[in-house]
């Protein structure tokens, strides 16, 4: 009896883990599916807001101002916004600071659509998309720790930055084709391991109001890897017109 006994507790737990198992990974799916919908929406926010102001000549009025430096910065500054005070932000608070995050990139993105050939532009989209997909899927599911990645990949962006700050006074085709390639890398590298950092967050916890908003930072992360990764190729595979 004892032993049918332990028998059947034994099972009882097996079968609790096997249950907590299960919660988890529903739970789990449900928060990165969140993630990519905010980030896939916030794309779609970039891109109608960069085409509507290039198609309507609203980009190209700002150009010839030096209101052009507010609009390529502005999304910099909501970058450091949001990471500063989204702590002290509603989900809905800090939703409506990510859509205006897209909305200002597309606006200050418009410039693609000037400077090269809208059939490129929307090749080179499908070609980031897949390669994202792909990095993101792998960052998901592999066993292997990336965190070790962070460091060189923080010297990677760092140094891309430096670079092309450089080649502004430079205007090197070389040296802007080895950011191009460099910068592929670093944030082909950045996608994957942003997805495990991600997914990873999501097992510390918290309340539901806070892993809404990490699901925003979380896509906000992402977004900004397939958004760098885009222009990267499409300075290596964009025809200019």
């Amino acid at each position: 009896m004892a032993e049918f006994e332990k028998s059947g507790l034994s099972h009882r737990q097996s079968d609790a883990r096997t249950a907590g198992r299960a919660a988890i990974d529903e739970g789990l799916r449900t928060y990165m599916i969140r993630v990519y919908n905010y980030m896939a929406i916030g794309l779609a926010v970039t891109g109608g807001v960069a085409y509507a102001a290039f198609a309507s000549g609203i980009y190209q009025q700002i150009a010839a101002t030096s209101f052009i430096w507010v609009v390529m910065l502005a999304p910099l500054g909501m970058v450091f916004f949001l990471s500063a005070r989204i702590g002290k932000m509603s989900v809905s608070g800090a939703q409506m600071a990510f859509w205006t995050f897209a909305a200002l990139m597309g606006l200050s993105l418009a410039s693609i659509f000037h400077v090269y050939a809208h059939e490129s532009i929307a090749r080179v989209f499908f070609i980031t998309a897949a390669a994202f997909g792909g990095l993101s899927l792998y960052g998901y599911t592999t066993k292997k720790d990336l965190s070790g990645w962070r460091s060189f990949l923080i010297m990677g962006l760092f140094g891309i930055i430096i670079a092309m700050v450089v080649n502004i006074f430079l205007a090197s085709s070389a040296l802007q084709f080895a950011i191009s390639v460099i910068g592929v890398l670093v944030f082909s590298g950045l996608t994957a391991y942003d997805t495990q950092r991600i997914k990873e967050i999501y097992y510390v916890g918290d309340g539901a109001a806070v892993m809404g908003k990490k699901a925003i930072m979380g896509a906000l992360s992402l977004y900004l890897d397939f958004i760098n990764l885009f222009m990267m190729l499409l300075m290596l595979f964009g025809n200019r017109e």
